[in-house]
């Protein structure tokens, strides 16, 4: 198996054609079943489209890569060389290392942010459903996740509570009351504060604004998820629906779009909703398909946060707090690649045993058409398992040390050379012969199996 990911995020597109390319990842999941594609896990956020994926081997990659790319600008409508322009391609070590990075928020525009590892657990889950995760695939996520984990308990960037909404709060904030933490928990008090959405970015809004002591929160939702969504978060916030919409638009002195649907509050709407209104609006567009018409930050009495606004105001990462976090990675990294170079190892011992297993059964059965299922039989298979065991125990050592260290290849040539193995596929192991003495005596060879 060969993995290998697509790479799109802010630090190389604008984010407009973020989204685009985030729209075509829908096409992934039906795209599999007839390709070269083993599995996939789409990994979609405000800042990043990235796909990790696998192919059967090395060879393969370039098929797959093109079959997925294909996959996406059919879902997208950009033409196939602004995709296949958009995404890098990253294989093998690389991309481990790539998602290690990303789950712990050293990739993000925001560094250190903590929603991003949410996000990564919510792709594998959806992968999962739909079925397109390898059991490579979900172990590779699930390592990526817990190493997240530890790089936010252990380090001063999960206490530092960081993320892109919290970045777009503090801008709203500056906006309003200036930095002074009194005036800011004053302004949230009083403030009449509008979310447009109920997804995972909602959530974290909902809860940074209760945090910062807003009193004052509706929540709209399209589909009409609203009521649940309020509920199952203290019940605090008012849940908006129909017509009343509107006049909490004219009402608000922070309006904020998580939702990233199809609907889109245009620059005339919202002037005539505000109309005759004296309060000043600060709208927050978090959404990775943009809620709100760009150009209702040309409006009078009207500021537009965006996400590039996010990704420009946000703060550098504590220098301390980035080199223990990525000394974490280093290490998570090095132990998943050891893991599984050493599990890569399991086909070369496989084979070496099988072989040495059917020279030592050949050997057996001449000593019993010689004397038999006797007692001399059985002591002298047990003599040759114990002697072929001591003599296997250095070589498979030796396997999972060689693919640690990135050298099988050295390994199975060696085998190659010297026993004439090519591998190819996992061997199973040969079931072993019982003498029908060792049933009545309860001695069975299984004792002295190889091990």
């Amino acid at each position: 198996m060969a993995l290998f990911s697509l790479v799109a995020s802010h630090t190389d597109l604008d984010l407009d054609t973020v989204a685009q390319l985030s729209n075509g990842t829908g096409e992934v999941a039906s795209t599999i079943p007839d390709s070269t594609v083993d599995g996939a896990v789409v990994l979609a956020t405000c800042n990043r489209v990235e796909i990790y994926a696998e192919a059967p081997d090395e060879s393969s990659v370039e098929q797959a890569r093109a079959e997925l790319l294909q996959a996406v600008s059919r879902g997208s409508g950009l033409t196939a060389s602004t995709v296949e322009s958009s995404f890098q391609l990253l294989s093998g070590d690389s991309t481990v290392r790539h998602l290690f990075e990303v789950g712990s928020g050293l990739k993000s525009a925001v560094v250190g942010e903590r929603e991003i590892a949410g996000q990564v657990r919510r792709a594998l889950g959806t992968a999962q459903e739909t079925g397109t995760a390898t059991g490579s695939l979900v172990k590779l996520f699930e390592s990526a996740t817990r190493t997240a984990k530890d790089v936010g308990a252990r380090t001063a960037l999960g206490a530092a509570g960081r993320s892109i909404v919290s970045v777009a709060l503090d801008l709203a904030t500056d906006l309003h009351a200036g930095t002074s933490p009194q005036g800011s928990r004053q302004f949230w008090a009083q403030a009449n504060v509008l979310i447009i959405g109920t997804g995972s970015y909602a959530g974290t809004t909902l809860a940074q604004l209760s945090d910062r002591g807003a009193a004052h929160v509706g929540v709209h939702s399209a589909s009409g998820r609203a009521e649940a969504f309020v509920a199952d978060r203290g019940g605090w916030a008012l849940a908006l629906g129909g017509e009343k919409i509107h006049g909490a638009i004219a009402e608000a002195d922070v309006l904020i779009g998580c939702s990233g649907g199809d609907r889109r509050l245009e620059a005339e709407t919202l002037r005539r909703l505000r109309e005759g209104t004296a309060r000043r609006l600060t709208v927050l567009d978090l959404a990775l398909s943009h809620d709100f018409d760009p150009a209702i930050a040309d409006l009078d009495g009207v500021d537009l946060i965006t996400l590039e606004s996010v990704k420009l105001a946000a703060p550098e990462g504590q220098q301390d707090a980035l080199v223990e976090a990525s000394r974490l990675v280093d290490g998570a990294v090095t132990g998943y690649l050891t893991e599984r170079r050493s599990r890569s190892a399991n086909e070369a011992i496989v084979a070496l045993r099988k072989h040495t297993q059917q020279v030592l059964e050949s050997e057996m059965e001449r000593v019993r058409g010689k004397h038999g299922c006797t007692a001399a039989a059985e002591e002298v298979e047990f003599a040759l398992r114990r002697m072929v065991r001591q003599m296997l125990h250095e070589p498979t050592v030796r396997a999972k040390q060689m693919a640690a260290q990135g050298r099988l290849e050295d390994y199975e040539d060696a085998l190659n050379v010297i026993f004439g193995l090519e591998l190819s596929a996992p061997a199973p192991v040969a079931s072993e012969e019982v003498c029908p003495a060792d049933v009545e005596t309860g001695t069975a060879a299984s004792t002295a199996r190889i091990a």
